[in-house]
């Protein structure tokens, strides 16, 4: 890779199609690989019995844990910085291989065994001694990825996530069907992370030798130490309900908890995250210019929630045949917690929006404290629900997020520029059309669907919800928001100029 080529001049390009060309490439292609992923995931479910997801939950709480502290914050400043110089990459890549092999030396001596005796689980001690090969693949991975991200370059990641979408997917289906049960969600993510990491040194050609003397690098050392804290912070928040779970409830009932998440929230960890990495650059560059900032992050909210609120109201609405065609007959106990879960996304989905935008501007503070309230939040709600089992854990989502929610736009909001009304005029479209679309859904099919067929196969029943669903929210947003409607219209079709008048 030439590294004076990370610096070129953005503006002597078209930054708008740069941008556009980043979503495809980013956004689009992650649809086809998670499209992989899921089917491989779907199957998997099937074949597995929900004590494994729960194990398999116990040892993902550690990972996601340490996982913060695996550098990305330093590789962050390269991207947020104007200009970045060799020498500041070889550091950082100095930075990555230190805090790695530190990381998977840590988890397999120590945190192994700790946690094998909290959770009274041996197996999960010996799982996670194999899952501390994924920190030594991170270094080679996040850093090539990340001097891409710094140009909008998404095309050669996007190939890279394709062919590593695929490698999972026929391992995780190989030893699933060869009855390797749990060991196949712990081998098929080794396999995915360590394909990334070598097509994309390959694909990139990435040959940076590591620099481990640190002189001058405290600017990548202080903003990374703060993204640092934040990630610290949000993990705590987002994983304490299963750290907490894990001691309070059987494997069979971790595994319902956890896997009715894992299908709530694939729109907000699935998509959203690899639009806001193409958000984070694109908003560095428009760090002078507040009112295009502020106009940018909300026309994404007003788009995002477009596309989220009808997906998380439409998923609380029909969730029992959604569970039972999705993960099959053994999952149907989960159906409850993703219909209450499921009005909780749209919310979370909204939170982390800010964050690209604030550490754009180089206010990884802000994020920080947003993110020290919900690790403070957070647990103080699951600690009082976890009493009241699966569903009061997921009754405590729908009452932390919406708090947490105020808070970060009460901190986000003056730095950002946006006004309350205006956040409120891009959130509502969405979010009025997809609750009036829930509210006939539910109607159609309470007091049409299955009194007319109350035995309806559930492939059939979720057909006919989602078909209504969609022809009820394009009504709504035809008569009750057409410009927002032909706003999402004309960024998906794309339109030829009209031909110039004859003489």
């Amino acid at each position: 890779m030439d590294i004076s080529a990370l610096n070129q001049d953005v503006a002597t390009e078209d930054f708008g199609k740069r941008v556009k060309s980043a979503v495809f490439w980013r956004s689009g292609t992650q649809i086809l690989s998670q499209l992989i992923s899921w089917g491989a995931t779907l199957s998997v479910i099937r074949i597995l019995e929900p004590s494994d997801y729960g194990l398999f939950a116990m040892t993902s709480v550690v990972l996601v844990f340490l996982n913060f502290l695996n550098g990305y914050g330093f590789v962050s400043a390269l991207i947020q910085s104007e200009k970045v110089e060799p020498i500041r990459i070889r550091q950082a890549f100095g930075m990555l291989i230190l805090l790695n092999a530190g990381l998977a030396a840590l988890q397999f001596f120590a945190v192994a065994p700790l946690a094998a005796a909290y959770y009274k689980e041996s197996v999960v001690g010996e799982m996670l001694r194999w899952q501390s090969l994924i920190y030594l693949s991170t270094p080679f991975l996040i850093l090539p990825e990340a001097m891409l991200t710094r140009n909008l370059d998404f095309k050669k990641p996007a190939i890279v996530n394709l062919t590593s979408a695929f490698v999972g997917a026929v391992i995780a289906l190989g030893m699933a069907f060869n009855g390797y049960g749990v060991w196949t969600l712990v081998f098929a993510p080794i396999a995915i992370f360590w394909t990334r990491a070598i097509a994309l040194m390959i694909a990139t050609r990435f040959w940076v030798r590591p620099s481990f003397n640190f002189t001058g690098a405290g600017s990548i050392f202080s903003f990374g130490t703060m993204m640092l804290v934040a990630h610290g912070f949000w993990i705590i928040q987002s994983q304490c309900d299963i750290f907490i779970a894990g001691r309070a409830f059987d494997n069979h009932q971790l595994g319902l908890y956890a896997e009715a998440l894992f299908l709530t929230q694939i729109f907000a960890a699935k998509f959203v995250p690899p639009l806001n990495e193409v958000a984070f650059p694109a908003y560095a560059r428009l760090q002078n210019d507040r009112e295009a900032l502020a106009a940018g992050f909300l026309k994404a909210v007003r788009l995002i929630m477009l596309i989220s609120c009808p997906l998380y109201l439409g998923m609380a609405v029909t969730a029992q045949p959604l569970v039972d065609v999705v993960m099959g007959p053994k999952w149907t106990e989960a159906a409850p917690l993703v219909a209450i879960l499921a009005l909780a996304m749209p919310v979370m989905t909204l939170h982390i929006l800010f964050a690209p935008a604030l550490n754009a501007l180089g206010l990884p503070n802000i994020v920080v404290r947003n993110s020290l309230f919900g690790a403070l939040l957070m647990p103080s709600v699951y600690l009082f629900a976890v009493q009241y089992g699966a569903d009061g854990l997921a009754w405590g989502w729908l009452v932390a997020f919406p708090i947490l929610l105020l808070f970060t736009i009460y901190q986000a909001r003056p730095h950002i520029g946006f006004g309350l009304a205006g956040l409120a005029g891009a959130v509502l479209p969405g979010l009025a059309a997809a609750a009036a679309m829930a509210g006939l859904v539910w109607i159609f099919d309470q007091m049409v669907l299955t009194t007319l067929w109350p035995d309806v196969p559930a492939l059939l029943h979720l057909a006919a919800l989602v078909a209504a669903g969609g022809l009820f929210y394009t009504a709504m947003l035809w008569f009750g928001a057409r410009a927002t409607f032909m706003e999402v219209v004309n960024l998906l079709v794309k339109r030829k100029p009209p031909e110039p008048a004859m003489p």
